[in-house]
C-alpha cells in the first residue's frame, strides 16, 4: 500500500501504524491528520475513495464520519453558552416549550449533552424520509416519555441526541446546527466539515470529492441474555441498545445525495481528516488566528458528567458535555483527552496537555461502536511519537 502525505520529524511511527492498518487491519481507504499546538504534524492518506475499490483516495477526500459528528455538534451548544446565549442548567423546555410533555419538565440542557436525558429511544421509529425532515425528529422526541428519570442515569443517545441538539440550536439562534457550524466554525477555520453537504460539493465536477462508505452489517434476530457486550445487546430487538440505534428504520443509504445534504447532528457529518483535526485543534488552541473554546470552556467540555455502566452501550462509558472522555470504552491519548468516535471507525479528539488534535476518517465499516482497532493503533503511535 502506497501511503501519501507527510509526517513531521519524530512522527514516523504514525506513518508505520497507518500503513499497517491497510496491511493487517483491513483498511481500504482512509486519511489521518494530527495537529500539535495548532500546527499540522501528520497528513496521510491511502487506499481508494470508495469502499468498493473505485478511485484513489486523494488529499481532500471526505467521508461520512457518523457519530464523530457529535463532538463538532456539541461545540455549538458550548459556544452558545460561552457567548451567554444558552444556560446549560436551564430546562430544555425553557427554550423549547413543546418538549416538556410526558414528564420531561426536569430535563436540563446539560442532560442532552451528557446522555442523561432518559430519551435514547422513540416508541415509533422514523422512516428515512421522516428522519431527513428537520421537524419530524424533534417532534418525535418531544412526544416521547423518558425511559428513566432524567438526570439519574446515563445511556448513549445514539440518534435522539442530534434531534434534541438541533432543535435547541434552532430555538436559540433561528438556524439549524448545520448552518451554524458552517457560519461560525467551519467557515472561519477553513475546515472541511459539513453538516448538510452543500450542493456545490455534490454537483457534477466535484462529485468525486466525497467517497462512498460501506453500509453497516445487517443484524440478525438472535436474542442474547445476559448481555455481556454491546454487540450482543444490539442483537436483542427489545434492548435499549437495539432500539436506540433503530430510531430510524431502515437506516438511510449514507451514500445518497439526499442523506448527505440533510443535517443530522448525531450521525451524518461529512469531513476530511484535516477538517476534523483542525476543528479539535481550534477547540484547545489557536489555529491560523482562530480559537473556538476559551480555557474555561475546554475544562467544561472535559469535566466528567456521566460515568459507569451505560444503559445503551452496556460497557462502562465516560462523558463530559457532548464528548466522550478517555476511558476503557474509548481510549484517547490521555486522562485529559476529549472527543468522539464514529461507529465504524472515524475518530476526532483533542488532548490539551500535549496540544494534540487528531482526525481519522475511513470508508470501511466495523462493528465497533467506540474503540475501533484501527483508530486505536494510530492513537498508540501518536503517543509513542511524543
Amino acid at each position: 500500500m502506497d501511503v501519501n502525505g507527510t509526517v513531521a520529524e519524530s512522527f514516523e511511527p504514525v506513518r508505520v501504524a497507518f500503513a499497517r492498518n491497510f496491511e493487517a487491519l483491513g483498511d481500504r481507504g482512509a486519511a489521518l491528520a494530527v495537529y500539535r499546538h495548532g500546527r499540522k504534524v501528520v497528513d496521510l492518506w491511502a487506499g481508494t475513495k470508495d469502499v468498493d475499490g473505485t478511485g484513489p483516495w486523494q488529499h481532500g477526500t471526505a467521508q461520512v464520519v457518523r457519530s464523530a459528528t457529535k463532538g463538532v455538534a456539541a461545540a455549538v451548544l458550548l459556544l452558545l453558552r460561552q457567548r451567554g446565549e444558552l444556560d446549560l442548567d436551564a430546562p430544555v423546555a425553557e427554550y423549547w416549550p413543546e418538549f416538556k410533555a410526558r414528564g420531561k419538565e426536569r430535563v436540563l440542557v446539560r442532560h442532552v449533552l451528557d446522555h442523561r436525558a432518559g430519551l435514547p429511544v422513540i416508541d415509533r421509529p422514523l422512516t428515512p424520509e421522516e428522519a431527513l425532515d428537520p421537524q419530524r425528529g424533534p417532534e418525535a422526541v418531544a412526544a416521547q416519555a423518558p425511559v428513566w428519570e432524567p438526570g439519574t442515569d446515563h445511556g448513549y443517545h445514539a440518534l435522539t441526541y442530534g434531534w434534541m441538539l438541533d432543535e435547541l440550536v434552532r430555538r436559540v439562534t433561528g438556524i439549524g446546527a448545520g448552518e451554524w457550524i458552517a457560519r461560525e466554525i467551519s467557515g472561519p477555520l477553513g475546515a472541511e466539515f459539513w453538516l448538510g453537504l452543500p450542493q456545490a460539493e455534490e454537483a457534477a465536477g466535484r462529485a468525486g470529492r466525497v467517497g462512498r462508505v460501506e453500509a453497516p452489517e445487517p443484524t440478525g434476530a438472535l436474542r442474547a441474555r445476559p448481555r455481556r457486550s454491546v454487540t450482543e445487546a444490539y442483537q436483542d430487538p427489545d434492548s435499549l441498545t437495539r432500539r436506540a440505534f433503530a430510531a430510524i428504520t431502515p437506516f438511510p443509504d449514507q451514500n445518497e445525495p439526499a442523506y448527505r445534504a440533510s443535517a443530522l447532528p448525531a450521525t451524518n457529518g461529512i469531513a476530511t481528516a484535516d477538517g476534523l483535526a483542525r476543528i479539535y485543534a481550534a477547540l484547545i488552541g489557536e489555529v491560523d488566528g482562530v480559537r473556538l473554546f476559551d480555557p474555561a470552556t475546554v475544562e467544561l467540555a472535559r469535566a466528567e458528567e456521566s460515568s459507569g455502566p451505560d444503559r445503551v452501550l452496556v460497557v462502562n462509558t465516560r462523558f463530559g458535555l457532548g464528548y466522550m472522555l478517555h476511558g476503557s470504552a474509548s481510549p484517547f491519548l490521555g486522562p485529559g483527552s476529549f472527543g468522539h468516535p464514529g461507529r465504524g471507525g472515524s475518530l476526532g479528539f483533542a488532548d490539551p496537555e500535549t496540544g494534540i488534535a487528531l482526525g481519522y476518517v475511513t470508508n470501511g465499516f466495523r462493528k465497533t461502536v467506540t474503540a475501533d482497532p484501527r483508530a486505536q493503533a494510530l492513537v498508540r503511535a501518536v503517543r509513542s511519537a511524543l
